[in-house]
């Protein structure tokens, strides 16, 4: 019997003196906390009280998840500070009701359990979850600029102790449900079908354990408690959190380890940081107190701002077809690829091990073909490894892969994706031949990171199939996939592939053909400002860092090593001859490529690299001094952190707006999203085109005009960029700047 209906929560009664709570908001696929969701739960809760025969009660989904966490877009709706802090202490409310509630409420948890949810979770007695893949708990806070608000700083170290919770809270890092069990967040794995009986027994189990806790006698106590100090992770605590000096080393060790990682960028790890140290040294009332001050301060900065915008921005790419045209994608079997080195064996890996499709994988040299092979066991081992795959998973893998130095099997590709070297006539010639033996209903996709596509097309007997697929190395670990359509390209050629790249669990934006596109176009006069830097007698290593400190992953000249400079070389002649004196490449890289320095592909480049098994591994983290006397420089110029960083981000900038005028971009969401995830742009600044909104247009465009009186061209501001400064528009138009 179904009874007790509210906005997102109903009480099913169950034989036994049970109830289950079933958490089902409208409207939506996924359960989010809501605005309401404290007054929903308070009713439910009082509902429950009044009945005195009841005796245990379970909380799940109606869904397939259970809840994804806070509804980001009610968080990027709050006016102030304030309004953050009184939905903190509303939600804190509701959870210490749960949590003093005097039956035992277990959570059945299946799918992802993140942010509140698990929040929600801990304020329950017990917690049951399913061992399906899909199932995923986690805090994941920190990533989208704030933290835990409903408890999670105060209830998960208490459960599963201080270091533990530490890496859960500060890296926002989610986790199966066999790591929660053996971390002690949730009590019992089970199947899924048998998900609500076991959370129903595991509440009554509880209830049988209060009533023998009242009753035991003082030795049952006495032996209960010295096996659980006798027990190594009781012992550890003990001697780490349970004493003062050991806490203070547990969280100098932990704020070390987080500015290592954000370089003082993000504040929202060492604002949790101190929420838990605070409810560790001053009790439960102090830290739900600072809790909630933190995260009313940080749900309104600007930097979690831009986070939550990154996040919808990526939600909604997830139901963007990439056409205008309601074009449903055809159906993909299989898919070939072609070119079987660091790239090819990449897509091959994403293609089998994630969108679970055979790939046919074809180069001309058997040797490449093994090193390629080699590549795609090695990608799955490390994901066994990792606990993150079976070994049966892995076999399942590798046999979906099938190599070939021949186009047999390409008859049955519905898509075959290029990702030979990056030379027009080559691609071309590829182009021709798998027509020849493929189907005629094939779609070939280039995986070219300059080429315009339309040139490619032009090889082809149906332009209209053939797109650009442009992925990102290392192709497993890079979330981007942009791809690249011509003025022929069908929408339905489109629909497929950008299925398809969802399918390999890729973030897809699509732009439209042109040299470059636009993350390669926008990366150029990055790398290129760099080189101009260096040029001066700036050092390599002032360089890279003050780009790290900024925010990028790595430095524009570690990433040139990274992406070879014979590659980018090409990619520079390609991109001044479509764009002129604003992409004109300085002399560095003619001289590093003529002195055979390719980067870390042959551990010759602008670091040192050490040789292990055949190939040059390590981050190379040393710069290779005899680099300089080569290139004619002298290291010695210094300039300020902060006007190293500008010089290179803002011909990016620059020349992201020129994408966006030119129509490369469909939406500045789009540009945002291409940046961030593909080439690294800081993501707490939101992307190109919203850092610029942030800082004014007006801004940016003083400061280009600054470098361009000193330096030349290549910092011309974009007419488009002039028009919203006089105008103070933004690209966002959420308000004038």
């Amino acid at each position: 019997m179904t009874n007790g209906t509210l906005r997102s929560l109903r009480i099913e009664r169950r034989e036994g003196n049970a109830a289950i709570i079933w958490l089902d908001v409208p409207d939506v696929s996924v359960n989010t906390l809501q605005a309401d969701f404290a007054q929903d739960f308070n009713q439910v809760l009082a509902q429950l009280s009044a009945d005195k025969e009841l005796k245990v009660v379970v909380l799940a989904s109606a869904k397939e998840d259970f809840i994804a966490g806070a509804d980001i877009k009610m968080l990027t709706q709050l006016p102030d500070a304030e309004a953050a802090r009184q939905l903190s202490r509303t939600a804190q409310k509701a959870m210490a009701q749960l949590e003093a509630f005097p039956l035992p409420v277990v959570a059945a948890i299946h799918g992802v359990c993140l942010g509140g949810g698990l929040e929600l979770a801990l304020a329950c007695r017990g917690r049951v979850a399913t061992s399906s893949d899909r199932t995923r708990l986690g805090q994941p806070e920190v990533k989208l600029g704030v933290i835990p608000g409903v408890g999670g700083t105060q209830r998960l170290p208490r459960l599963v102790g201080l270091e533990a919770a530490l890496n859960v809270i500060l890296t926002g890092k989610t986790m199966s449900a066999s790591k929660a069990r053996a971390l002690g967040l949730v009590d019992e794995v089970v199947p899924q079908p048998v998900l609500l009986e076991a959370a129903l027994a595991r509440a009554r189990e509880l209830a049988r354990e209060n009533d023998d806790k009242s009753e035991a006698s003082p030795f049952q106590w006495f032996g209960q408690l010295l096996s659980s100090v006798l027990s190594w992770r009781q012992l550890r605590s003990l001697l780490l959190e349970k004493n003062s000096l050991g806490r203070s080393l547990v969280f100098n060790q932990a704020r070390k380890k987080v500015l290592s990682h954000t370089h003082g960028n993000l504040p929202a790890p060492l604002q949790a940081l101190e929420a838990i140290k605070t409810g560790m040294e001053q009790g439960l009332e102090a830290g739900f107190k600072a809790e909630v001050e933190a995260f009313g301060d940080l749900a309104v900065s600007t930097k979690a701002r831009n986070l939550m915008a990154l996040f919808l921005a990526q939600s909604a790419l997830k139901k963007d077809s990439g056409t205008d045209e309601k074009v449903a994608p055809r159906k993909v079997r299989k898919v070939g690829v072609l070119g079987a080195g660091l790239m090819g064996s990449g897509v091959a890996y994403v293609t089998a091990a994630k969108a679970r499709l055979p790939v046919r994988l074809k180069d001309v040299k058997q040797e490449v073909l093994r090193q390629g092979l080699r590549v795609l066991w090695n990608a799955v081992t490390e994901q066994v490894n990792k606990r993150r795959m079976t070994a049966g998973e892995k076999d399942r893998v590798l046999a979906l892969v099938r190599p070939t130095t021949e186009y047999t099997g390409f008859k049955q590709a519905d898509v075959v994706i290029e990702a030979v070297v990056e030379d027009l006539e080559v691609k071309q010639q590829v182009l021709r031949e798998v027509e020849t033996h493929g189907s005629p209903e094939m779609i070939f996709a280039s995986n070219t990171s300059s080429i315009p596509i339309h040139k490619i097309a032009e090889a082809s007997d149906r332009p209209e199939a053939v797109v650009g697929m442009h992925y990102f190395s290392p192709v497993p670990k890079v979330p981007l996939l942009e791809v690249i359509v011509t003025e022929k390209s069908a929408p339905e050629v489109i629909a497929t592939c950008v299925a398809l790249g969802k399918q390999q669990n890729k973030t897809v934006i699509v732009v439209r053909d042109g040299a470059g596109f636009y993350t390669t176009r926008i990366l150029a006069p990055y790398i290129n400002e760099a080189t101009h830097l260096l040029a001066e007698g700036v050092s390599i290593q002032d360089i890279d860092e003050a780009l790290v400190n900024f925010g990028f992953p790595v430095g524009p000249l570690k990433l040139l090593d990274e992406v070879g400079i014979d590659v980018v070389q090409k990619i520079a002649h390609i991109l001044e001859e479509a764009f002129g004196g604003r992409m004109k490449p300085t002399s560095v890289l003619e001289k590093l490529v003529d002195s055979h320095r390719f980067g870390k592909k042959n551990g010759q480049g602008l670091y040192r690299y050490q040789k292990s098994g055949g190939t040059f591994k390590g981050k190379g983290k040393q710069v290779d001094p005899s680099v300089y006397p080569l290139l004619g420089i002298k290291p010695d110029k210094k300039l300020e952190a902060n006007e190293i960083a500008m010089r290179c981000l803002l011909p990016m900038l620059n020349e992201a707006v020129h994408c966006y005028r030119d129509g490369i971009l469909r939406s500045a969401r789009d540009g945002d999203v291409g940046a961030v995830f593909g080439l690294g742009f800081p993501p707490f600044l939101g992307g190109p085109f919203r850092f610029m909104d942030n800082r004014g247009s007006g801004k940016i465009v003083e400061e280009l005009t600054g470098y361009q009186n000193q330096l030349g061209e290549r910092f011309t501001p974009d007419s488009l960029l002039v028009d919203m400064a006089r105008q103070r528009t933004s690209f966002y138009g959420e308000k004038p700047i």
